[in-house]
């Protein structure tokens, strides 16, 4: 991948030699041999010729060394004659010599942003914690003059050839032969740590044939090379000891593990971040050589420019002279020198360099050539090095990146990183991918299309289009038709082959499967993966590692899915949707695999309920079926659960499997009961017992609610047909309620006796007590009475005509179940009183039942129709009589219901053959003092003895009128004579006279207020009348 353009000639034939170049903004500065200033106008094109603008000649007496920009002051730094001076752009007029910076060798120019403090000083740490004071942001360029052993004001053992600044206070001065750091804040200087050369393994740089020799070059090129020092980013320098490039930091140890080998000493190094160019000599880099004949490499015989990347090392280009762009080829390669690698300060800036003949002659004719690199876009970049599949170097790019200069950064960032887990799970980190698919969102589709049709279904997709489902470039034409290596039959099954593992030793593709007969089961599927060349390759190595790397991803999805599930549950819960409706949307295999691809890969809770839906279809049913192949044990927790899984893409799996609960479980959830009670269905034929044979089934059915009320009538006809008592528990479940009514119609077309059962079990377990049912029942009793009856009635005719179809037992059966029938109707009507007596007997035949007619007409009040039915119909007396004793009460309106049974049998109204004399002379006998005596005898009849009623003619004497007359007769005279007794009391008189004494205190009573004492009249005065009565009282006593 070359991140800049192809270079192109900017200036061609220039005659003077050009000794130093700056860049500032749109312009380019030329500083000759002979003191010219050559500025040129550049844009931003990469193959754009330089436009001279303006020529200062003699600008300096001698050669100009050095330029450089100084922006705080517009002005250009020029080194000339061992002095630095200033010249205002952009008139190039009015010089300011440095006059303390004599004897000077290099400078250099940083600008940077400090936070100072209103004094002016530096804002310190402590000072930003505690926020003592406000700092303002202020721009400052530091200027720093390497002198003849001095740098600054401070003295140096040797003279600063080459100034890098690491940040505003470290500079790195480079010695001739060595380097030190300058800390401007201390002006002191203290040495670099370097470590002894050592090649950079694994970044893939090798040394080159002749690095051996880089000392002794470097002796040959001391006098006139410089020392190389740039600055590769803030706080880190690159120098090149010898033929390696150590980076050093702000403590002067090396800031980094990794180095660069360069096959000889470079020449000359520059930075355009994040680039590294290096100009090696010629003969020192070596051609590569792809055939083993060539046991000893050549050597490139021109100068080369090698651009490898700051952040990973690598080498991204190596561009020997002539460029492919040379405008002369004339002269040899060989004959020709590159100088001055000069970027540009600005960020993604163009690097100019010189190429110049060695040969007087040729470089006077010819002149020097000025080429331009340019950068390409940083988008264009990243997409070179994804397309490279050099993922982590295009996150490394990325990171250095500002978003002003990248405006997608971040999506960038995110692909690039999805793409890199991608290639992770390739070469078998899938523990790795998968933590990245989790963290970035990725939609759950996509990185289930990583696994084979027995987990993906039909969302797997082969290893070839990966890169492109995660949005990644397509695959280039050599890459489709690459060999079996890397994209045959071996690595589609999960196990690299030995080439694809000499490029990644652990590469891996576990993702998709070759074409072969569909398998009884997932895991013969499983079984069956392998290899198609088995002959080639050991037979365990084959078979045994894709087992191994399958099941390790498989492993690792397990960790995914459960994640993804538990977030997705709690954003559908925000829409009050839950897996138990899942039933009510579309179904996965509904919606295609591109709209299931095209799912945003975003956090759940900025995707659509549709979305969320699908996204909890693809996850479930992906957990289904890993589980399926490697944890079995957990299938049935999850079916019996609410889930999301695709039956259509399990069952057929399930099935072959033999998992029959974990199926019907599955059905269940998902609301197919009609499969799962067919799967049922199928199954009872393998067992012999009854229950073992129909429970699964009732048990089934008793979980299902009345919304699917029709499914538990058309899938228990069976049941009915096999045993119906244990068919009758599906309806009588507490678990559910169902509509009582409907399921009463249901057992009725099935069976009159089950539908009869079920109303009794609603009236006496449950409590029912609505006339609707009441009726129904007495409805389903009559009908069974009815139909038992002329099953009965059928069969006696077929004795009778000798047709020997129906024996005596079976007559016997017939009869029986009439009777049990009609008194299971009887006890029903005599006994409970919730149903409509009119209805019921309105629907009564009239020429039979005539007892159960009795008893409604006895609920309708009507006794004496009622008893004349037991009299006359039934000629059941025994009954007609309990009939009379049950109604029977004493002053209410059935007082008389023995008189009525007795006119019944004496006067009767239909014509008889009956003796209904004896029975009525029993009922006088029985219940007399029931009867009006008078109205009793007036109904006997004429012959009828005393002898015959003397029992009820004795009762009748000691009848309750007379006694009552005695009494009454006897308490009035009592009750006179009392009352004549009281009047002669109340009438009695004494008479007081002046000679009247009180019996008590002998004294007078004149006109004292008295008391007269009964019943012999005493008088006493009403003072003595107590003591006088009491004194009364106990001479009666004695």
């Amino acid at each position: 991948m070359a991140p800049f353009e192809p270079p192109s000639v900017a200036l061609h034939g220039f005659k003077e030699r050009i000794d130093a170049i700056s860049i500032q903004g749109d312009r380019v500065y030329l500083g000759t041999s002979t003191g010219n200033l050559y500025i040129y106008r550049t844009d931003d094109t990469f193959d754009g010729e330089l436009t001279q603008v303006e020529v200062k000649k003699g600008l300096t007496r001698r050669a100009i060394e050095q330029i450089g920009y100084i922006k705080d002051i517009n002005s250009l730094a020029v080194l000339s004659e061992s002095q630095v001076t200033l010249y205002p752009l952009p008139d190039v007029s009015s010089p300011t010599i440095l006059v303390k910076a004599k004897a000077a060798f290099s400078f250099a120019v940083h600008t940077t942003v400090l936070h100072l403090l209103p004094d002016g000083s530096p804002l310190t740490p402590s000072d930003a914690e505690f926020g003592s004071s406000k700092s303002v942001p202020t721009m400052v360029t530091y200027l720093v003059v390497g002198c003849r052993r001095k740098v600054v004001e401070a003295t140096l053992p040797h003279s600063a050839r080459t100034i890098a600044f690491l940040n505003h206070d470290i500079v790195c001065l480079a010695y001739p032969a060595e380097y030190v750091l300058f800390s401007l804040d201390t002006m002191s200087a203290f040495e670099i740590s370097a470590p002894m050369t050592t090649s950079l393994s694994g970044s893939g740089i090798t040394k080159g044939a002749l690095s051996g020799l880089g000392g002794y070059m470097t002796l040959g090129l001391g006098s006139k090379g410089k020392p190389c020092a740039v600055a590769v980013r803030e706080s880190e320098v690159l120098i090149a000891k010898d033929n390696t490039g150590v980076f050093i930091g702000i403590n002067g140890k090396p800031s980094r593990d990794a180095q660069i080998d360069w096959p000889a000493p470079p020449e000359d190094v520059a930075v355009v971040k994040p680039y590294i160019f290096s100009i090696l000599p010629a003969g020192t880099v070596p051609i590569a050589q792809d055939s083993v004949a060539h046991p000893q490499p050549s050597f490139i015989p021109s100068p080369v420019i090698q651009i490898r990347s700051s952040i990973s090392l690598k080498l991204s280009s190596t561009l020997p002279f002539p460029f492919s762009s040379s405008p002369s080829h004339s002269a040899p390669a060989v004959n020709s020198s590159i100088r001055l690698l000069t970027p540009s300060p600005a960020a993604k800036s163009p690097l100019f360099v010189v190429t110049t003949p060695n040969d007087r002659t040729a470089a006077a004719n010819e002149g020097s050539t000025v080429w331009k690199f340019t950068m390409k876009g940083w988008g264009e970049q990243v997409d070179e090095l994804v397309e490279a599949e050099q993922y982590t170097e295009a996150l490394s790019l990325l990171d250095t990146l500002d978003p002003a200069v990248l405006q997608d950064k971040d999506r960038r960032i995110t692909l690039v990183r999805t793409l890199r887990a991608v290639h992770e799970f390739k070469t078998g980190n899938f523990d790795v991918a998968i933590d990245t698919f989790t963290e970035l969102n990725i939609n759950p589709a996509k990185v289930v299309a990583l696994y084979p049709e027995s987990i993906a279904g039909r969302l797997s997709v082969p290893q070839e289009r990966w890169v492109p489902l995660f949005g990644g470039p397509a695959p280039k034409i050599a890459k489709e038709t690459s060999t079996p290596s890397e994209h045959g039959d071996s690595s589609q099954e999960g196990a690299p082959s030995d080439e694809t593992a000499e490029k990644a030793p652990t590469e891996e593709q576990p993702a998709s499967e070759p074409s072969k007969p569909k398998a009884k089961s997932a895991l013969d599927a499983i079984k069956q993966s392998g290899l198609k060349d088995p002959d080639s390759i050991s037979i365990s190595s084959v078979k045994r590692r894709p087992t191994d790397s399958f099941s390790r991803s498989v492993e690792a999805l397990l960790r995914y899915l459960p994640d993804r599930r538990q977030k997705v549950a709690g954003a559908l819960e925000a829409f009050h949707i839950t897996p138990s409706q899942s039933h009510k949307h579309a179904c996965l295999s509904e919606t295609s695999v591109e709209d299931l691809f095209d799912t945003p890969s975003s956090s759940v809770s900025m995707l659509t309920p549709e979305q969320l839906v699908r996204y909890a279809q693809v996850v479930d049913t992906a957990l289904f079926k890993s589980y399926l192949i490697i944890r079995p044990g957990l299938l049935g927790p999850l079916c019996r659960r609410p889930n999301w899984c695709e039956v259509s893409e399990v069952e057929e799996v399930l099935a072959g499997a033999e998992k029959f609960s974990e199926l019907i479980a599955l059905y269940n959830g998902q609301e197919m009961h009609a499969k799962a009670l067919d799967l049922l269905r199928s199954l009872s034929d393998k067992e012999t017992d009854m229950r073992d044979k129909l429970g699964p089934s009732i048990s089934y059915l008793q979980r299902l609610g009345p919304e699917h009320l029709d499914q538990i009538f058309r899938s228990s006809r069976w049941v009915f047909e096999q045993e119906a008592d244990m068919a009758f528990q599906i309806f009588t479940s507490e678990e559910v309620e169902l509509p009582r009514q409907s399921v009463t119609n249901f057992l009725e077309s099935v069976d009159p006796k089950i539908s009869a059962r079920y109303l009794e079990y609603l009236i006496e377990e449950r409590n029912e007590g609505s006339y609707q049912f009441h009726d129904r029942l007495a409805e389903l009793y009559l009908k069974m009475t009815i139909d038992s009856k002329k099953r009965h009635d059928e069969g006696r005719l077929k004795v009778l005509f000798n047709t020997n179809i129906v024996n005596v037992d079976v007559r016997i059966v017939l009869a029986e179940a009439q009777r049990e029938a009609y008194a299971m109707l009887l006890n029903f009507i005599d006994t409970t009183h919730h149903y409509q007596v009119d209805r019921l007997f309105g629907i009564l035949p009239t020429d039979d039942l005539y007892e159960a007619r009795a008893i409604l007409l006895g609920q309708l009040g009507r006794h004496d129709n009622a008893l004349e039915l037991y009299v006359y119909r039934l000629h059941d007396y025994a009954k007609a009589e309990e009939y009379c004793k049950r109604i029977y009460k004493a002053g209410s309106d059935t007082d008389r219901v023995f008189l009525t049974l007795l006119r019944i049998y004496l006067r009767p109204l239909v014509k008889t053959s009956e003796n209904l004399l004896q029975p009525a002379l029993e009922l006088i006998s029985r219940h007399g003092p029931r009867l009006d005596s008078e109205e009793a005898l007036q109904l006997l009849p004429p012959l009828v003895t005393a002898q015959d009623v003397r029992d009820f003619l004795v009762e009748a004497l000691r009848a309750p009128v007379f006694d009552t007359k005695v009494v009454r007769d006897v308490s009035k005279a009592r009750n006179e004579q009392v009352a004549r007794k009281l009047m002669y009391l109340q009438s009695n008189r004494v008479k007081v006279t002046d000679t009247r004494v009180c019996p008590q205190c002998h004294k007078r009573i004149g006109h004292s207020v008295i008391a007269v004492h009964t019943p012999g009249g005493e008088v006493t005065h009403y003072q003595c009348r107590e003591a006088f009565a009491q004194k009364l009282k106990e001479l009666r006593h004695i």
